[in-house]
């Protein structure tokens, strides 16, 4: 398995520069097809007929904007790709929804490349919403980038998240392109301090490690309990280990007809300080 397809969104967001120069060195890393998707967005109209004729000169000025917009963010994607070599890269403006459009062109990627929201932007819950659809409905591992800060390594000592669960499962096997590549894998399994002692805690050991030792992955096992929170204690433990990736499962629930994040995953996303790579 390798990452032969990665995803990138396109916007007027300031760490769009950042992100799309990691997803650059990715896809020459992996030799891997680039896509930078510039979704335009969608107007609103009102309800009524009134209010839609009203409105109808300014939706046609900020669907003209957000067009400019979408298509200055490809000309800077096709610009750095020229300026790195990477010839085997293609932009996408698409008139459209972006998380829509994101989980469209998701279907044909083996990796999408996201950022943490910004709690500093004026959009950080819509771009938070985004990203709880993608980590949870594309079907695809995110690669989530810190906000704060420039990532300039990622996967070379990597913090696997383990828990024996079906998305821990599925967030190793994702991995796999990466972990390959790192010079030290640790899985780590946490229970919090409160909680009653599992004797299987242990279980999933030489289950793991003779998996991944079969795909070539040198993995150490730890199983350590903590006083804090799951997402704090990754985060501690990612600072004290040197790690530059944690990888993790998506966790998820539905209420009603909204998926939502966990809140060890959601606390992760809202906190990170190192690239997460999540799946679901």
């Amino acid at each position: 398995m390798s990452y032969r397809s990665l995803l990138v969104p396109l916007d007027a967001d300031s760490l769009c520069d950042s992100r799309t120069a990691v997803a650059i060195r990715l896809a020459r890393s992996f030799d891997a097809h680039l896509t930078g998707l510039a979704p335009t967005g969608q107007v609103e109209m009102p309800a009524s007929p009134a209010g839609a004729v009203a409105f109808a000169d300014l939706a046609a000025q900020t669907r003209s904007r957000l067009h400019e917009q979408a298509q200055d963010a490809a000309r800077r994607f096709r610009q750095a790709c020229a300026e790195a070599a990477l010839a085997d890269a293609e932009a996408v403006v698409e008139e459209a929804s972006i998380t829509g459009s994101l989980l469209r062109h998701a279907l044909g990627s083996d990796l999408i490349v996201l950022s943490q929201p910004d709690p500093r932007s004026v959009f950080h819950r819509a771009t938070r919403e985004a990203i709880e659809r993608l980590v949870l409905g594309s079907g695809r591992p995110c690669l989530l980038l810190p906000y704060a800060g420039r990532v300039e390594r990622i996967g070379t000592r990597v913090l696997l998240a383990w828990d024996g669960s079906r998305e821990a499962a599925r967030a190793a096997a994702d991995a796999l392109p990466l972990l390959r590549v790192a010079r030290q894998v640790i899985a780590l399994q946490w229970r919090e301090a409160k909680a009653a002692a599992d004797p299987q805690a242990d279980a999933h050991a030489p289950t793991l490690q003779a998996w991944l030792g079969r795909h070539g992955v040198q993995v150490e096992w730890r199983a350590e309990g903590t006083e804090i929170g799951i997402a704090d204690a990754m985060l501690s433990r990612a600072a004290d280990l040197g790690a530059d990736l944690i990888v993790m499962g998506g966790y998820g629930h539905a209420r009603w007809t909204e998926w939502l994040l966990g809140g060890a995953t959601r606390g992760l996303l809202d906190a990170m300080t190192v690239p997460v790579l999540m799946s679901h």
